[in-house]
């Protein structure tokens, strides 16, 4: 367990101890979480800014902990919006994510957001109808589907072919002109996010080249150019959770500075960042409760399963497992096995080909990586197992008590 934070292993031991039931429970490392956030901000170069895109982990607790520390927030919904409005500390907001309601946009211009990202011709109009009902001038970006050649692809493609997401760039004049012409809207940059779970360094980097290459003529667009000023670059960084083939943040960022240094008329970028900011921090254990072969392979069910921590499955990989036995002095001999839960389908499978030492019933095990697209993205009411806790690491600040899960 060379990998696994002492005060984490602690807390996660202290748990067990106080609740008989076998257990299945996330763990959030709140000081690593701030301290992998200033470490990605200090990073970026002059005159970039760093939002948090909570669609990866929405928790308050990891809202309060990096609300200090990122310029802002990217929502995606009426329900993130009331989690950020819950966050203790007040950063700038922005909404985006397609079909949006009238009252989720009702609710963003009367909470005056920083910016709403439109996806869609009609969104404009609906938008400008609000805000002007409100007596609001609502400063806006326009997500662009550009364009893309296959050098940009990825599993998770969000531009560059027929997408529900953003407004195709060969609509972009229309779309600029409209918004341009309502007195409550007041464009103020561009969004683009093409690539998710992108771990490439090289080719994150390529994007970026296109999108800064693309950058005057979007802005030239506008009556009024010198007043879009933002190009939000989206975020799409990944996690690699089964090596250790880490983004090169810092060599990136050096290598994007070189970009924008090389432009006349730079914009503010803006990059809106969830898992690779939240993932490192979050910790799922299960707990064993039976050891068994069927047909030559080796199988540990655990208590919970992949309708608590839906990652494994959702990313279709093998996800990173330690071994934390009850009693330290484990013997018997190594043998692959394979995770699963106690759900009653094939699927529910979170590790498979796990070299483990003698694991036995009562022994606990831990998947790391899980503080991002875990436990917000799963179908925990499945089957009615009772939800997982939820504790937050250091216990002792206000907000950061453990909580048990709704």
């Amino acid at each position: 367990m060379a990998d696994l934070a002492g005060h984490v292993r602690t807390a996660i031991l202290d748990a067990r101890e106080r609740d008989a039931a076998p257990m299945a429970a996330f763990f959030y490392d709140l000081d690593a979480l701030a301290s992998h956030a200033r470490t990605v901000k200090a990073a970026l170069p002059e005159g970039v800014e760093l939002y948090y895109a909570i669609k990866a982990n929405s928790d308050t607790p990891l809202l309060n902990t990096l609300a200090p520390i990122v310029d802002g927030f990217e929502l995606s919904s009426g329900g993130e919006l009331d989690r950020a409005e819950a966050c203790r500390v007040d950063k700038p907001w922005l909404l985006s994510g397609p079909g949006k309601l009238d009252s989720e946009l009702e609710h963003a211009v009367a909470m005056q957001v920083s910016a709403v990202h439109v996806e869609s011709l009609s969104e404009i109009d609906r938008l400008a109808a609000i805000a002007h009902t409100k007596g609001r001038v609502q400063p806006v970006f326009i997500r662009i589907n550009p364009a893309l050649d296959d050098a940009f692809s990825t599993r998770l493609n969000m531009a560059g072919r027929a997408s529900p997401f953003g407004i195709d760039e060969a609509q972009l004049p229309e779309a600029v002109a409209r918004v341009d012409a309502r007195p409550s809207l007041a464009l103020q940059g561009f969004h683009v996010h093409a690539m998710s779970h992108q771990k490439s360094a090289e080719r994150h980097l390529a994007l970026m080249a296109f999108y800064l290459t693309r950058w005057p003529e979007w802005q030239a667009l506008s009556r009024t150019p010198s007043s879009v000023t933002h190009l939000n670059v989206g975020g799409g960084i990944g996690v690699d959770y089964t090596g250790s083939d880490l983004f090169d943040w810092p060599g990136f960022c050096r290598a994007l500075a070189d970009q924008l240094d090389a432009l006349e008329h730079r914009p503010v970028v803006r990059f809106e960042i969830g898992r690779f900011l939240s993932a490192f921090c979050g910790y799922y254990v299960m707990e064993v409760l039976d050891a068994k072969q069927s047909h030559g392979e080796h199988f540990l069910i655990c208590r919970g399963g992949t309708h608590q921590f839906r990652l494994p499955a959702a990313q279709n990989h093998d996800h990173p497992v330690w071994h934390l036995p009850r009693q330290m002095a484990t013997t018997g001999p190594w043998h692959d096995w394979t995770v699963v839960g106690q759900l009653c389908t094939p699927k529910d499978v979170l590790s498979r080909r796990q070299a483990l030492k003698n694991p036995r019933p009562g022994d606990l095990l831990v998947l790391p990586l899980a503080g991002a697209y875990g436990y917000n993205i799963s179908h925990a009411d499945f089957l009615c197992h009772p939800r997982p806790a939820l504790h937050y690491l250091p216990a002792h600040a206000p907000q950061r008590v453990t909580e048990a899960s709704p």
